[in-house]
């Protein structure tokens, strides 16, 4: 199926801006192109509170954390591993989406503003969402009635870190982790399998692009086959979290996503996966652009709303 018209006029809009491709961009010049989406996505819904908490990396070096609260009783506790490439991405650009999953899941949304690469190269990303989770642990009585759930989420690279951490926290003995929420996740360093070099995958994320990130948050390219970098790649991925996986059909990442839901399924750990058609990668974020996005929305609210037992909100 061929991308549908919103995509496809999103994707001309674009162009027409005369802006250099990514992979011809420095990472300054992305990340404002960034925030010209961001304004598109427009602001979120009303919550009850919104709270930014620094705490400390493994370095002794400080990140922030959004903490969103739409209830006083919430279901369970979502952290979010935000995506950009381990490059770009900010609270900014996702806190409309984390208020809409705090107020559709009436869950507590955590936004990890994990520092990002050139600056801070692997494994920095990986570490700061660690402590991250390892934080959100430590403070779940302040988050969430006891007991309840916890969900990590992520999207593109931060699917790639919510995967990690899940295997992380499996060989480490917690935290415990009730359910992981993989959209269009980056699994495999490998930028040769079918989906990277079909032309009509190459739309808002291409090979090119990929092989921009991967060169900014890893130079060395032995590093990439560690399973910290590539989850696909870990012996063992029995023990997981039940893991929701949402692709987009016309994305470079489609196959390694749809090979790590493969994957999981065959170690034993259940697995629902969704593929909505019509949809590059990236269509999950773009809130109030691309009605691929309601689409996804409803399917990772209904899913998370399968762990903490909430009624999903329109």
């Amino acid at each position: 199926m061929a991308l549908d018209a919103a995509t496809t006029a999103l994707l001309q809009g674009l162009a027409e801006g005369g802006r250099p491709p990514l992979h011809e961009s420095t990472p300054e010049e992305a990340r404002a192109r960034g925030a010209l989406l961001t304004a598109l996505i427009g602001p979120g819904p009303d919550v009850a509170s919104v709270e930014d908490v620094a705490i400390t990396g493994a370095d002794g070096a400080s990140f922030t954390l959004r903490v969103v609260r739409a209830q006083d009783e919430p279901r369970g506790i979502v952290v979010y591993f935000h995506g950009g490439g381990w490059v770009l991405g900010d609270l900014a650009g996702h806190d409309t989406l984390a208020r809409t999953l705090a107020t559709r899941t009436g869950c507590t949304v955590v936004l990890v503003d994990y520092r990002l690469a050139p600056e801070h190269p692997y494994p920095v990303p990986v570490e700061d969402s660690w402590s991250a989770l390892t934080w959100v642990d430590a403070h779940r009585s302040s988050l969430a009635p006891a007991g309840a759930p916890l969900v990590v989420v992520g999207d593109s690279a931060g699917g790639n870190l919510a995967a990690v951490m899940t295997q992380r926290a499996r060989e480490r003995g917690g935290p415990a982790i009730d359910h992981q929420v993989l959209v269009y996740p980056i699994t495999d360093a490998d930028l040769d399998r079918p989906s990277y070099t079909a032309a009509e995958n190459q739309a808002l994320l291409d090979r090119q692009a990929m092989t921009w990130f991967f060169d900014h948050y890893t130079g060395d390219r032995d590093v990439r086959q560690h399973p910290e970098v590539s989850p696909l790649r870990a012996a063992d991925l029995s023990g997981l979290p039940p893991a929701t996986v949402l692709l987009a059909p016309h994305d470079p990442l489609h196959d390694e996503g749809a090979a790590y839901a493969a994957a999981l399924a065959e170690a034993g750990v259940a697995v629902d996966t969704r593929t909505v058609e019509g949809q590059a990668h990236g269509f999950f974020t773009m809130l109030n652009i691309l009605p691929g996005a309601a689409v996804g929305m409803d399917y990772v609210v209904g899913r998370i709303a399968s762990v903490t037992g909430s009624a999903v909100t329109a």
